[in-house]
C-alpha cells in the first residue's frame, strides 16, 4: 500500500470578488444578478515539514443551500462565510497528522455538531468542508507535484469508508484506479426560466447588446450545443407551454439530449407524475421527451424524501440535488426510489467520490447501470472553481456537465488582465480570447479539458490575490 501524506492546517485566508451576472439567471425562487465570489487559501504543513499554500473558489449563490423565504440574499451569504469559518476553527483544532481526508473524516462528528448548534442546515455547512477540503487537497498536489488525476489513482489523500459503514469493505483503491477521466466533456447550457428562446423573443431595447449569445437559439449557433437542462417552474400549464416553446428549438438538431431540473418546484411527487404525463400527452413534445435523460430534484426538500417517488421513477429516472445534504443522503433517497444523485463541487470533492463508489457497488449489485450521478452547476465562474468542477466531474466519468457561468456571467472581463493571461496560458484549451476578454471555449458543444492534468488542483494559475478583498469570517 502506498504511504498517503500526513499534514496539518496551518493557516486559512478569506477572499472574495463580486461578480455581476451579464443578464439574469432565475432558478427556483431566486433570480440571480450579483453575488460574490468566495475564495478560499489554504496553508498546510506535512510530516516532513514541507509547507505550501492551495485555494479554491465557489459562487456565494443565495437561496439554493437554504430557500427560507424570511432570509435575505445577504443572510445567506453570511451563512455560508459562516460555515467556512466553523469549518476552518474545526480543522485547525486537530492537532494530530492527517490524510486530506482523514482530516475531513476526523473532523465529521464535531463540525456538524457545532453547525447544527449554530442552526445552519446541513446542506449550507457542506459548502464550509467543500471549499476548505478543495484547497488543502490543492496545496497537498503542490506540494507532491500530482495532478488531481494523479492522486485519486494512488489514493494520495486516503479515500476511505471512515464516514460511510455502507461501504465497508469496498476497495477503493481499485475503484480509483480505475477511473477514467477524460480529455474532452460536453457542456450541457442551462436554459433557465427567465432565458429568452428565440431572437424573436427579444427587441432591442431589452438586448445586452454586448456581442454574446442571450437567446437559446442563438446558444447553438454560437457553440454548438447538443445538451441542455431545462428549468420547469411548477405552474404545469406555464411549464408545458415553455417546454414547447423550447422544443421548436431544439428538434430541428441531428440529435440533442436534455435533462428536467424541477429546483424542488413541486409539492409532491403526484405533481410531477402529472407534469410527465402532460409531455407525454403533447405530440409537439415527443422528441423532448425521448431526448430528457433523467428528472432532477422536482420535489421540494421538506417532501422529497417523505414518501416513495416509485410512481415517477417508473416513468423516467429520478435524482436528488438539494436533498442531497448529508453524507447519507443518497442512501435515503434510493430506499425511495431515486437512482441518481448530483455532483456539485459545493458539496464536496471527497462526498462525490463515495456516492460514485456507491453507484460502482449498487450498478455491481444490480446487474445493470441503474444508478448513476450527474454533474451539475451553480454558476461557477472561469479560473479556479470552473476547473476544479470540470476535474471532479471527469474524474467520476461524466461525459456531460451543466455549464452556465459562462452565458450568465461576461467571462473574465471583470479579472484583471495578468490573471486573465495567467489562465488563458495555462490552459489554451479550455479558454480563448474573445471580444477584449478571456472567456471558456466551447467548440461543438464540447469542452477540451486536457490541460487540467497538471500539478494541482486542476489550475496551473492563480487568482491575482492582490485585486481580492480579504475578508474576516466569523464563526
Amino acid at each position: 500500500m502506498t504511504e498517503r501524506p500526513t499534514l496539518h492546517l496551518e493557516e486559512v485566508a478569506f477572499l472574495e470578488r463580486d461578480v455581476k451576472l451579464r443578464m439574469p439567471f432565475r432558478f427556483g425562487v431566486v433570480t440571480l444578478t450579483e453575488a460574490p465570489q468566495c475564495f478560499v487559501r489554504a496553508r498546510i504543513r506535512l510530516s516532513d515539514g514541507r509547507e505550501g499554500w492551495g485555494a479554491a473558489a465557489e459562487l456565494l449563490a443565495p437561496k439554493w443551500f437554504d430557500k427560507s423565504p424570511e432570509l435575505s440574499n445577504e443572510d445567506n451569504f453570511d451563512q455560508l462565510r459562516r460555515a467556512l469559518a466553523m469549518a476552518t476553527s474545526v480543522y485547525q483544532s486537530e492537532t494530530a497528522l492527517q490524510t486530506a481526508f482523514g482530516l475531513h473524516a476526523v473532523s465529521a462528528q464535531t463540525y456538524r455538531d457545532a453547525a447544527g448548534a449554530a442552526g445552519l442546515p446541513p446542506l449550507v455547512a457542506s459548502f464550509g468542508t467543500a471549499l476548505l477540503d478543495r484547497a488543502i487537497l490543492d496545496a497537498l498536489l503542490r506540494l507532491e507535484g500530482v495532478s488531481v488525476f494523479d492522486a485519486a489513482r494512488r489514493n494520495l489523500f486516503d479515500l476511505s469508508a471512515a464516514l460511510t459503514a455502507d461501504l465497508a469493505g469496498f476497495d477503493f483503491d481499485a475503484f480509483l484506479a480505475n477511473l477514467a477521466p477524460a480529455s474532452r466533456i460536453q457542456a450541457r447550457h442551462t436554459v433557465g426560466l427567465v432565458d429568452p428562446i428565440t431572437s424573436g423573443d427579444l427587441s432591442e431595447a431589452d438586448r445586452v447588446g454586448d456581442g454574446l449569445p442571450e437567446t437559446l437559439d442563438e446558444v447553438i449557433e454560437t457553440y454548438g450545443m447538443t445538451h441542455f437542462k431545462l428549468k420547469v417552474g411548477g405552474d404545469m400549464d406555464a411549464d408545458i407551454a415553455r417546454l414547447t416553446q423550447i422544443a421548436r428549438v431544439l428538434d430541428p438538431l441531428p440529435s440533442y439530449r436534455a435533462t428536467l431540473d424541477g429546483n424542488e418546484q413541486y409539492a409532491d411527487v403526484e405533481g410531477v407524475v402529472t407534469l410527465w404525463q402532460a409531455i407525454a400527452a403533447e405530440p409537439k413534445l415527443a422528441r423532448m421527451r425521448e431526448a430528457v435523460l433523467f428528472i432532477e430534484q422536482p420535489i421540494a426538500r421538506a417532501n422529497a424524501l417523505s414518501k416513495d417517488i416509485s410512481p415517477l421513477a417508473r416513468l423516467k429516472p429520478v435524482e436528488i440535488d438539494e436533498s442531497d445534504a448529508t453524507i447519507d443522503s443518497f442512501l435515503e433517497a434510493k430506499a425511495l426510489g431515486y437512482c441518481g444523485v448530483s455532483s456539485k463541487s459545493c458539496k464536496g470533492f471527497y462526498k462525490s467520490l463515495l456516492n460514485r463508489a456507491r453507484c460502482a457497488k449498487w450498478n455491481t449489485e444490480a446487474g445493470e447501470a441503474r444508478y448513476f450521478m450527474s454533474a451539475e452547476d451553480l454558476t461557477t465562474q472561469a479560473g479556479l472553481a470552473v476547473q476544479q468542477d470540470l476535474a471532479l466531474a471527469t474524474l467520476i466519468g461524466c461525459d456531460h456537465i451543466e455549464r452556465n457561468g459562462h452565458h450568465y456571467v461576461d467571462g473574465m472581463a471583470a479579472v484583471p488582465a495578468a490573471e486573465q493571461a495567467a489562465f488563458l496560458a495555462a490552459h489554451p484549451d479550455l479558454y480563448h480570447e474573445h471580444l477584449g476578454a478571456v472567456r471558456l471555449a466551447i467548440e461543438d458543444g464540447a469542452l477540451a479539458i486536457a490541460s487540467l492534468d497538471t500539478p494541482g488542483f486542476a489550475s496551473g494559475a492563480m487568482p491575482d490575490i492582490a485585486s481580492l478583498r480579504r475578508c474576516t469570517y466569523k464563526a
